[in-house]
């Protein structure tokens, strides 16, 4: 009776065991639901700009809601601005919420941060806006839709010598950044390559993400008398470093990156970021392509109080779209069977241009549209194609 007993207990314990094991076995080919994971700064230094491209992922997820014959989730997951925050945020995303892709994040730090997570759980990952070509070196999980920041650098160094005429440069870095210190960077070697000058760069400043009184910095570089000052950075730090340039008495242009292109910008420079000139990705007013030209019919229906589209809004449309295009491609919502399509993308065509991947999972583009704040408004000023 006792052994009877002891089998009957065992045989108890075992069945909700073997039961656990079979619910645990669902995937995303079983389910119903296809997640796809949103990886954002919502809150922190960042937030304005996450926000930005989590507007264009949830436009394109209302225009193509399923795929496969299976309702697309988004799962959103908010970074918080700060590396650490980055790393848990991506394994919560694939490990708990068993997302099947993750799409950001605005911030090349914090998509840098989140690589090893993708790479070895082997779940891909596109970044939207990061330009820093760190974000998908040697990481065969890690995509993007955007240009790269030795792109980016070189727009920006050609605008300085040819459009402005300069032959002197002053550079102030975001130094806890590595978008700003990369984009510094590429910048300093087309300019000095441009001018045949090993001098060219005639002062550099250094500041931290939360930074607010820049007036030591601004002392030193007004000495050197730049014909330019290049600053990319966050956009608040900017435009409060371009606020009190002025104050001073600096009358020098200054010209940035595509991180500038947010509201906050204007509204913390105020009347001081008039002039400020800056590469970025997709101008609304001229659209590239058929696609582009159908997202920004569909944003004025969804934001018809909003004048201006951002660009990284854009880019966050175009990592979805593509995103489905590649599970589409690969009939599967395997995550590796994705990533291979994804590295497969020939000609995509997204709102901001034809999107090809190459063999570092870099979208391959060659023009970058400049824009000028004139009259309180981010405004098309030219479009660059660097081969």
């Amino acid at each position: 009776m006792k052994k009877m007993l002891v089998l009957l207990l065992s045989l108890a314990l075992v069945v909700p065991m073997v039961a656990g094991c079979s619910g645990s076995s669902t995937t995303a080919e079983d389910s119903d639901v296809i997640k796809i994971g949103v990886f954002e700064p919502l809150t922190g230094a960042n937030a304005a700009g996450g926000e930005l491209e989590v507007d264009g992922i949830e436009l394109a997820n209302q225009l193509r809601p399923e795929v496969l014959g299976k309702k697309v989730e988004l799962v959103v997951a908010d970074n918080k601005s700060d590396k650490a925050e980055a790393t848990t945020a991506a394994a919560r995303l694939i490990e708990k919420d068993k997302v099947v892709a993750v799409l950001g994040s605005w911030g090349s730090s914090l998509s840098i941060a989140a690589g090893d997570v993708v790479k070895t759980n082997e779940v891909p990952a596109v970044a939207l806006s990061a330009t820093n070509p760190q974000v998908t070196a040697g990481n065969d999980y890690y995509f993007r839709v955007c240009f790269l920041d030795p792109f980016q650098g070189t727009v920006m160094a050609n605008y300085a010598s040819k459009n402005l005429n300069a032959k002197k440069v002053a550079i102030i870095q975001e130094v806890s950044n590595d978008y700003s210190v990369g984009l510094a960077k590429f910048f300093t070697d087309a300019f000095v390559k441009l001018t045949g000058d090993p001098n060219a760069i005639v002062a550099t400043g250094n500041y931290n993400t939360g930074d607010q009184d820049f007036t030591g910095i601004l002392t030193n570089i007004k000495a050197t008398n730049p014909d330019v000052i290049f600053a990319p950075g966050n956009y608040t730090e900017s435009a409060l470093i371009i606020k009190q340039a002025r104050a001073l008495g600096i009358t020098a242009p200054f010209i940035g990156g595509d991180t500038w292109e947010t509201n906050e910008f204007i509204t913390v420079g105020g009347a001081d970021v008039e002039g400020a000139v800056m590469s970025t990705f997709f101008d609304d007013t001229n659209p590239l392509t058929e696609a582009g030209k159908t997202f920004v019919a569909e944003y004025k229906k969804a934001y018809p109080d909003r004048e201006n589209i951002p660009a990284v809004t854009a880019l966050g449309y175009d990592g979805y779209m593509m995103t489905l295009d590649a599970i589409e491609r690969a009939g599967s919502a395997d995550p590796k069977a994705i990533r291979d399509a994804l590295a497969a993308t020939v000609d995509f065509e997204g709102a901001t241009g034809m999107i090809t991947i190459d063999a570092n999972g870099d979208a391959q583009k060659t023009e970058a549209i400049i824009k000028v704040v004139k009259d309180g408004k981010f405004t098309y000023l030219d479009s660059v194609t660097v081969q």
